[in-house]
Formats: structure tokens, C-alpha cells, sequence
């Protein structure tokens, strides 16, 4: 794992905890910026996983 992965999936994690808050109290402007959070959480993610895809293919 690379630290793009790992980033990637905490923000997405923070994310999904950040939509659940909102939720809770009724905030619209949480959930949103919740799901905008897994939404870079998951690219930042996938850009670690295709440079893990590169490293394991050109050897």
C-alpha cells in the first residue's frame, strides 16, 4: 500500500462519518460536504491504486 491509498481511505472513512453527523442533527450542508469528502477520498484512492498497478507491471 502507498500513502495515496491510505489517505484515500481515511478521507472516505471521515467522509462517510461527516454524512452519518449530518444526518444525525439535520444538516444538510454536512451531509454534503461528507459526501464531497468520500468523493476525494475515493479518487485520491484510485490514483494510489494505479500507481501501485504501474509499480507491480513494469518490473
Amino acid at each position: 500500500m502507498n500513502k495515496d491509498q491510505i489517505k484515500g481511505e481515511a478521507k472516505d472513512i471521515a467522509g462517510k462519518i461527516q454524512e452519518e453527523a449530518g444526518k444525525l442533527t439535520g444538516s444538510q450542508d454536512q451531509q454534503a460536504k461528507g459526501l464531497g469528502k468520500q468523493v476525494e477520498g475515493k479518487v485520491q484512492k484510485g490514483l494510489g491504486d494505479a500507481k501501485e498497478f504501474i509499480k507491480d507491471h513494469t518490473k
